[in-house]
């Protein structure tokens, strides 16, 4: 497992997709340059020599800063993820209902998707392209989305281990539903059109947590 991987599964939060993409340094130039490469050319057509022309920087400050293809890609996707998941919790207000804070917080997330197809495609299609780290990748990210969902829905206030066990197992569930939603939704090479999405993706999680969660 690479150290950003590492870093994922303990929690730790990487800096936001936007403040890497946005950043001045070498480091975040380079992240923007993996992420125009990839869109371009799709992860495993992509060379580190796209990246640096991509990124308008050196062979010698990438390894300064990576290892390798795999480690930037990595890198970015943390960042992508972890943006996605500030929508969702800034989507969110204690003072509504869950079901209605799930709604909006599902809409936010759909419209940054929709908004970034590239970033869509980093989430979803290219990270997979990775082999086994990608799944290890994924496989984080949908544990911290899965907490979030335990969170915004008040599964926290279940006394019993057991339960909240049950609760995160169901979550987890849930994520790898809407997870196929969008991934079909993205797949082709239309636009990206995610709005149908958040009624049914809105719905399945009321589904399965109106009755184990008190309003």
């Amino acid at each position: 497992m690479s150290l950003d991987s590492q870093s994922l599964t303990r929690g730790a939060p990487p800096p936001l997709f936007a403040s890497e993409l946005d950043a001045q340094d070498s480091r975040g130039r380079l992240l923007h340059g993996i992420a125009l490469a990839v869109a371009a050319k799709g992860y495993a057509a992509t060379t580190i020599a796209d990246i640096v022309a991509s990124a308008r920087v050196s062979k010698r400050t990438f390894y300064q800063h990576f290892s390798g293809k795999e480690a930037c890609f990595s890198a970015l996707y943390i960042a992508a993820s972890t943006h996605a998941l500030t929508v969702l919790r800034d989507a969110v207000s204690d003072d509504l209902p869950w079901q209605v804070q799930v709604e909006r917080a599902i809409l936010a997330y759909f419209e940054t998707l929709a908004e970034d197809p590239g970033r869509a495609r980093t989430l979803y299609i290219e990270v997979l392209r990775m082999g086994a780290p990608g799944l290890v990748l994924r496989r984080a990210v949908h544990a911290r989305f899965a907490h979030w969902i335990v969170e915004a829905v008040g599964a926290s206030r279940v006394a019993s281990e057991a339960e909240q066990a049950m609760m995160l197992s169901l979550a987890e569930a849930v994520v790898g539903g809407i997870h196929e939603l969008v991934l079909k939704a993205i797949e082709g090479d239309t636009p990206v059109n995610l709005a149908p999405l958040v009624a049914p993706a809105s719905r399945l999680v009321r589904a399965v947590f109106k009755d184990a969660i008190a309003d």
